[in-house]
C-alpha cells in the first residue's frame, strides 16, 4: 500500500510518499480501505518531534473513515463492506479504567498517528471497538476529518459541567477544537463568547451563535468582567491566552484545558485558586461514549463539522501548510 512516511523530525519537509506492505488486522482488530483522512494540528507538532514518534519512519494520522476489507479472528458486530468511522482514541479494553469508560485514564491509552500507526495511508488496521458506522447521509470528508476535535471539544465541555444559560469563553476559535467547542456550547444553549486574532474568524463565530469577540492579543478579561465574567472557559491555547483566561473567571469558575498551542509552560498565581474557588480540569482526547456522542451529534446537524479544503491523497505536503498557515476556518482533508 501506499503511505506518507515521516523519515525525521524536521517538520513538513521530512514526509516522503512510499511503498510499504500493507497491513493485516490480527484478533479482534479490523482493516480499512480509507476514504478520507483529517489533517490535526498533533500532525504537526509530532513532525516537529514534538513529542518525537518512538520509531522512524512513521505514519500520522488521527482521523480516518472508509470500508472494512478484512476483519480478524473474534470481531463481532462488523463485516467486511461496512462503512465506518474512526474513534482514535486508543487503550488496552481490559483494565479497569477501560472497563469503567474511562479510557483515557488507561496505562496504556494513546492516540491513533501519534503512539500508532496512524491514517496517513490507504489502509489502516485499528481494534474494531475503535469504529462506528458511518451514517448514510455524513459526506466521507466529514465522516474522517470531525472526530479528534469534535470529541475532544465535548469532553472538555462536559467536564467543565458546562449548563443552559451559563457564560462560557473559548479563546484561540479558528482552530479545530475551539471551533467545535463553540458550536457545541451554542448548541447547549451556553452564552458563547470567543476570541481570536483574525476578525473573520470571530465573525465566523458570531454567525454560528456565539455573542461576541475579542482580540486575543487584547486584556478581554476587562470585557469579559463588563459581562459578568466567565462560569467557563474551554482553554488550549497556553501561555498566550493563559493569564486573561484565568481573569476573566468569575467565582466559582471551571477551566478546562487540552492542550497548549502557543508553549508548554505558564505563571500561576495561586492564590487566586483559593480566593475565587476556581478549579482547573485536564481532558484528554474522549471516552468511546463520548466519541459517540459527537458523531450522532454532527450527523444530526445539531453541531457543524466545516471542512475548509480537501486536497487528493498524493497531496499531503501541500494539505499540511494550509493547516500550518493557520488562515483554515475547519478541517483540511485528504481524500481517495
Amino acid at each position: 500500500m501506499r503511505a506518507w512516511l515521516l523519515t525525521d523530525t524536521t517538520g513538513i519537509d521530512a514526509f516522503s510518499l512510499g511503498e510499504i506492505e500493507t497491513p493485516e488486522p490480527g484478533p479482534g482488530q479490523v482493516r480499512i480501505d480509507l476514504r478520507a483522512t483529517g489533517l490535526n494540528h498533533l500532525d504537526l507538532w509530532v513532525s516537529q518531534g514534538l513529542p518525537a514518534p518512538s520509531h522512524l519512519p512513521h505514519i500520522l494520522g488521527a482521523d480516518g473513515a472508509g470500508v472494512v476489507d478484512a476483519v480478524g479472528e473474534g470481531v463481532d458486530g462488523v463485516e467486511v463492506g461496512d462503512e465506518v468511522v474512526i474513534d482514535p482514541s486508543l487503550s488496552c479494553g481490559i483494565c479497569e479504567r477501560c472497563l469503567h469508560e474511562e479510557i483515557t485514564q488507561c496505562d496504556e491509552f494513546g492516540i491513533l498517528g501519534e503512539h500508532h500507526t496512524g491514517t496517513f495511508a490507504e489502509y489502516v488496521v485499528v481494534p474494531a471497538r475503535n469504529v462506528l458506522p458511518k451514517p448514510a447521509g455524513l459526506s466521507w470528508e466529514v465522516a474522517g476529518s470531525f472526530g479528534l476535535v469534535t470529541a475532544t471539544a465535548l469532553r472538555m465541555v462536559e467536564r467543565a459541567r458546562l449548563r443552559k444559560g451559563e457564560t462560557v469563553l473559548i479563546p484561540g476559535v479558528g482552530g479545530g477544537v475551539s471551533s467545535a467547542a463553540t458550536l457545541i456550547a451554542v448548541a447547549r444553549g451556553a452564552r458563547v463568547f470567543v476570541t481570536s486574532r483574525s476578525p473573520e474568524k470571530i465573525q465566523w463565530a458570531v454567525e454560528h451563535g456565539a455573542e461576541a469577540g475579542f482580540d486575543s492579543e487584547s486584556e478581554f478579561s476587562k470585557e469579559m468582567a463588563a459581562v459578568g465574567g466567565a462560569d467557563v472557559v474551554i482553554e488550549n491555547v497556553g501561555p498566550a491566552t493563559w493569564r486573561q483566561s484565568l481573569r476573566s473567571l468569575k467565582k466559582g469558575g471551571r477551566m478546562a484545558i487540552c492542550g497548549a498551542t502557543s508553549g508548554p509552560k505558564v505563571e500561576l498565581t495561586l492564590p487566586v485558586l483559593w480566593f475565587k474557588e476556581l478549579e482547573l480540569i485536564g481532558s484528554t482526547m474522549a471516552t468511546h461514549a463520548q466519541f459517540a456522542r459527537a458523531l450522532q451529534m454532527v450527523s444530526s446537524g445539531q453541531v457543524e463539522a466545516p471542512v475548509d479544503s480537501i486536497y487528493e491523497f498524493d497531496r499531503l505536503p501541500d494539505a499540511l501548510r494550509r493547516l500550518d498557515s493557520g488562515e483554515q476556518m475547519g478541517k483540511v482533508v485528504l481524500s481517495r
